[in-house]
C-alpha cells in the first residue's frame, strides 16, 4: 500500500535526477594551439560559459598542444568517435569540402581590405559547405597571409624552384598549387616542420608571421619574401552527428557563445599578426620585396595555378567566379587605392 502511494513520487524523482545526465554531452576537442595561448584562452572561456548556461548539459574537454596528433590524425580520431572535433587549418578539411580552400588561391588577394570585403559575402557558403560535409563550425577564423619564409633569399620563381619547400602532408590543394610554380614540395606534418628546418630536410616554408612565431619556425629562417602568397583560415570543426546529440535549445546556446569566442580570435589574430611582423624584423630577418618584373612572373603563374584548380574540378567554378566578381565590385567601389 505504501509503495503504491509512493510509486508516483519515486518516478517523478527519478525523472528529475536523471534528465540532466541523460542529455549531457561532452565534446572532446583537439588543437595544435598550446595551453596558455590566446586561442586556448578564448575557447576555454567560451566553454566555461557554455557549461554555465546549459547547467553542465554541454561541456568541452580540450586537448591542446598537439597531444592528439596532427590534423590528419585528429580527423581520423573524430571519424572513430574518439574525438568530437578539432580546431584545424582549412586545408585539412579540403578532402571533405574542397571549396573550403576558395580563399587559398595563390596571390588572389593583395591586401586585407580585399579579404574583408569578399569574406563578408562568401564565408557563409564555406560554412554551409562544411555543414553539408558533416562538420558544424562557428565561423571562419582568419589566419592572415602566408609568406614564403626561407633560409636562403628568394626573390624570383626560379629562386623558389631551387629550394626544399615544405607543404602540409594532408593538403592536396596546396600541393597542387605550389607545383604550378615548378616546385616539387616535401610534405610533412606541421609538428615535424621545425625539426625539418633544423636538419636541412626542408629550408623553405609558407606560413603567417604569427604562425611562424607561435610554432617557433622563425628561429630557423633568415628571409621572408614580402608577397601575400595565400590567405589562411582555420575552423573549430565539430562532428555534426555528435553535435546533433545536444538538445536543440542547448545547440543554440553553444552556437551563440562559441561563434562569439571564435570571432574574438579572428579579430585578435589580425592584431597579433601585425605584432609578429615587427617581432620578425626585430630578430633581424630580412624582408625581400621582388622587383616589378619578378612580381609579374609570380602573378602570372599564380593566375595559371588558380585556373588549373578550377579546370581540374578542385574548386567549383561558380564559387571561384563569385570570388572574382566580389573582388571586381570591391575595386569598382573603392574610393582610394588600397595599400594595406
Amino acid at each position: 500500500m505504501i509503495f503504491q502511494i509512493l510509486k508516483p513520487l519515486i518516478l517523478i524523482l527519478f525523472v528529475v535526477f536523471t534528465t540532466d545526465n541523460a542529455f549531457a554531452v561532452r565534446l572532446k576537442i583537439a588543437t595544435l594551439s598550446p595551453e596558455g595561448s590566446m586561442w586556448m584562452e578564448k575557447m576555454n572561456k567560451g566553454a566555461d560559459m557554455v557549461a554555465q548556461k546549459t547547467d553542465n548539459r554541454v561541456t568541452f574537454k580540450f586537448y591542446p598542444g598537439g597531444v592528439m596528433g596532427n590534423d590528419k590524425t585528429v580527423l581520423q580520431k573524430i571519424r572513430i568517435g574518439q574525438l568530437q572535433g578539432g580546431a584545424v587549418v582549412a586545408g585539412s578539411l579540403s578532402q571533405f569540402f574542397p571549396a573550403n580552400q576558395i580563399y587559398a588561391q595563390p596571390l588572389k588577394f593583395k591586401n586585407l581590405k580585399e579579404v574583408d570585403y569578399v569574406r563578408k559575402y562568401m564565408d557563409q557558403s564555406v560554412i554551409d559547405g562544411l555543414d553539408n560535409a558533416g562538420f558544424v563550425t562557428f565561423g571562419l577564423i582568419g589566419g592572415g597571409f602566408a609568406y614564403i619564409m626561407s633560409q636562403n633569399p628568394i626573390e624570383t620563381v626560379l629562386d623558389l624552384r631551387n629550394q626544399k619547400v615544405w607543404i602540409p602532408d594532408n593538403d592536396k590543394i596546396s600541393q597542387d598549387s605550389i607545383k604550378s610554380f615548378g616546385v616539387t614540395p616535401i610534405p610533412l606534418s606541421i609538428a615535424d616542420v621545425r625539426t625539418g628546418l633544423q636538419t636541412g630536410l626542408i629550408n623553405t616554408v609558407a606560413t603567417s608571421p604569427v604562425g611562424a612565431v607561435i610554432l617557433q619556425w622563425h628561429t630557423q629562417i633568415k628571409y621572408i619574401t614580402d608577397i601575400p602568397l595565400i590567405y589562411l583560415h582555420a575552423v573549430l570543426a565539430v562532428d555534426k552527428e555528435a553535435f546533433l546529440k545536444i538538445a536543440e535549445q542547448d545547440r543554440k546556446i553553444v552556437t551563440q557563445i562559441m561563434t562569439k569566442a571564435l570571432n574574438e580570435i579572428d579579430v585578435q589574430n589580425r592584431e597579433d599578426d601585425i605584432n609578429a611582423i615587427q617581432a620578425l624584423k626585430n630578430r633581424g630577418i630580412t624582408f625581400i620585396t621582388p622587383s616589378r618584373d619578378a612580381m609579374g612572373e609570380w602573378q602570372e603563374i599564380a593566375g595559371i595555378a588558380s585556373e588549373k584548380m578550377v579546370e581540374s574540378g578542385i574548386l567549383p567554378k561558380d564559387m571561384a567566379d563569385q570570388l572574382d566578381k566580389h573582388l571586381a565590385d570591391f575595386h569598382s567601389n573603392a574610393p582610394i587605392k588600397n595599400d594595406q
